[in-house]
C-alpha cells in the first residue's frame, strides 16, 4: 500500500512539474527587441534630473524605465520618438503602474537643467530629463549598449550630436531588460514603433513575474 501510494505522489508530482515547465516555456516571447535572458548591470553613475535633483542608479529601483538618448535641438528624431512614447505611455502604465520615461541628454553643454525642464514638459509633464558631463555620459552610453558623438562640424553653437535612436527598458531591478531598435528605411526617420513597445512590454513584465 505504500509503495502504491508512494508512486501516486510521484507521478502526481511530475505532472506537476511538466505542467509548470510547459507553462513557463509557452510564455510568449518579446518580438520586436533584444531581450536579455539575463539581465544586464548598470555600473553606478551620478546625473542631475530636469528639476536640478540628483538621479543615481536607486532611481531605477522599483519602476520599469524607458531610456532614451537625445537632445533639445535634435532637429527630427528626439522630438519624434518622444512624442510617440507619449502616444503609448497610458498604454505602457496600463501594464505596469510603475513606468517612468527618461531623456539623457547628450548635448550638455547646451541643455541646461532649463532648458530640459521647458523641453520635456512640452511632451508629457511625467517624463524626466537627465544631463551630465562627457565623462559621466560616455561610459554610462557604453554601458547602456548605445552611442553618440558631437559632429566634427560644430561651429559656435550651431551642431548636431550623432546619437542611438534605440530605446532601452530598465526593470525594477535597476538592470537592462531590453534594448529596442528602430527599423532604418531609405527616406524614414528610425522611429520605434509605439504599438511594439507595448507589445513587447506586456510580454517582458509577463516573463519577469513583476
Amino acid at each position: 500500500m505504500n509503495k502504491l501510494l508512494i508512486a501516486i505522489v510521484a507521478v502526481i508530482s511530475i505532472a506537476t512539474g511538466f505542467l509548470m515547465f510547459q507553462k513557463s516555456f509557452n510564455l510568449a516571447q518579446p518580438e520586436h527587441s533584444l531581450f536579455y535572458q539575463t539581465p544586464r548591470t548598470i555600473k553606478p553613475f551620478a546625473m542631475v534630473d530636469h528639476q536640478g535633483e540628483v538621479f543615481a542608479n536607486d532611481q531605477f529601483q522599483g519602476k520599469w524605465s524607458w531610456v532614451f538618448f537625445g537632445y533639445t535641438s535634435c532637429p527630427d528624431v528626439c522630438p519624434t520618438t518622444l512624442q510617440e512614447l507619449n502616444f503609448v505611455y497610458d498604454d505602457l502604465k496600463a501594464i505596469s503602474n510603475n513606468v517612468q520615461v527618461l531623456l539623457v541628454s547628450v548635448d550638455p553643454q547646451r541643455d541646461t537643467v532649463e532648458k530640459l525642464s521647458q523641453y520635456i514638459a512640452y511632451f508629457n509633464d511625467e517624463f524626466k530629463a537627465l544631463t551630465a558631463d562627457h565623462s559621466t555620459l560616455f561610459p554610462f552610453a557604453r554601458n547602456m549598449g548605445l552611442m553618440y558623438a558631437i559632429s566634427d562640424e560644430k561651429r559656435d553653437d550651431n551642431y548636431l550630436v550623432d546619437h542611438s535612436a534605440s530605446i532601452v527598458l530598465v526593470n525594477p531591478n535597476g538592470q537592462i531588460a531590453a534594448i529596442f531598435k528602430p527599423e532604418h528605411e531609405l527616406g524614414q526617420l528610425p522611429i520605434i514603433s509605439g504599438d511594439n513597445l507595448v507589445s513587447d512590454f506586456a510580454k517582458i513584465v509577463n516573463l519577469s513575474g513583476s
